[in-house]
């Protein structure tokens, strides 16, 4: 008997591969996973121990492993492409990710070349060479950077992303813990400057869910990705509207995988089996959306 992907969902790992084929996918398209380098992803790993004073409840990184290990992970899962995302936290630092991550995606077959920026001198002229060295994907950490993404410095860079097309991954909600220049209502003030840019909200914009498909509503290039969204350990503190699947009907084409790994507190599939949620719970929804939100609509938007 064949297996019914939306009523059967991944029980685990080691399923989502059979899951994802009865899907009839080739393979999973995450946007929204991290590598940095050893030292950095180290300095991250130490943030997350100390989770319960930041944030008030234990992060345990459930794929704390070598890179290596990491890779062969998602290899088993099924993970056709991904975007390794790089962030900075003070200036002078993404030129540096930069030139790390596209060494790491010629590495790296699976990976894209990625990019990332700060407000400071300079900003253009490196993330020019980013785009002409071929990144297919950028990252913006509005709250670890501590900036405020209407800066001016950033306007030009902003503009060069929406005219050349590429998604641009922006966690610029107040989840899990507000910064100084988090809110949906401080980064519409980008699109409303730019209502080009390709655009794809971190985590739904956790946790102004509505916020966040009005911004997709508003902006017809705007998309939201799933990272954390809906799974048990967010809707503890975060949870999404009961409606959640009756209102992403109008905006299914603009979901996008996006899962976090390999900083999650837990495993891979229960990502995966919140998707598949959604999708079963709305008839307009099921097996076209998932299809669309784990392979479909990344590919086109890394197609341009």
């Amino acid at each position: 008997m064949s297996r019914d992907p939306l009523t059967v969902p991944p029980v685990d790992d080691s399923d989502v591969a059979a899951w994802t084929a009865a899907l009839g996918l080739d393979g999973l398209i995450d946007l929204h996973v991290h590598f940095l380098p050893d030292q950095v992803m180290a300095k991250v790993w130490a943030y997350f121990d100390r989770a319960s004073e930041h944030y008030g409840i234990p992060w345990p990184v459930h794929y704390r492993l070598p890179q290596d290990d990491r890779l062969a992970v998602l290899h088993a899962l099924d993970v056709q492409v991904f975007a390794p995302l790089v962030y900075p936290h003070k200036p002078g630092m993404a030129d540096w990710l930069n030139g790390w991550v596209a060494d790491f995606a010629t590495a790296v077959e699976p990976a894209i070349p990625t990019a990332t920026f700060f407000p400071e001198p300079g900003v253009v002229e490196y993330l020019e060479r980013a785009l002409a060295g071929g990144a297919e994907c950028v990252k913006v950490h509005v709250q670890v950077g501590g900036f405020d993404p209407r800066d001016p410095v950033l306007d030009p860079a902003w503009g060069l992303l929406a005219e050349a097309g590429v998604p641009v991954v922006v966690h610029c909600g107040d989840g899990p813990v507000p910064g100084r220049y988090t809110g949906l209502d401080v980064f519409d003030g980008v699109l409303a400057a730019h209502p080009r840019l390709v655009a794809v909200l971190a985590h739904a914009g956790l946790p102004d869910y509505a916020g966040a498909l009005q911004l997709v509503r508003r902006y017809p290039r705007v998309h939201l990705d799933t990272t954390m969204v809906g799974v048990p350990f967010t809707e503890a503190f975060a949870p999404l509207p009961a409606d959640w699947p009756a209102r992403l009907v109008d905006v299914a084409d603009r979901v996008v995988l996006g899962t976090d790994f390999p900083n999650i507190p837990y495993d891979y599939a229960t990502q995966l089996r919140a998707i598949a949620g959604w999708a079963a719970a709305d008839d307009r929804l099921g097996i076209g959306f998932l299809r669309a939100v784990l392979h479909d609509t990344p590919a086109r938007l890394l197609q341009g």
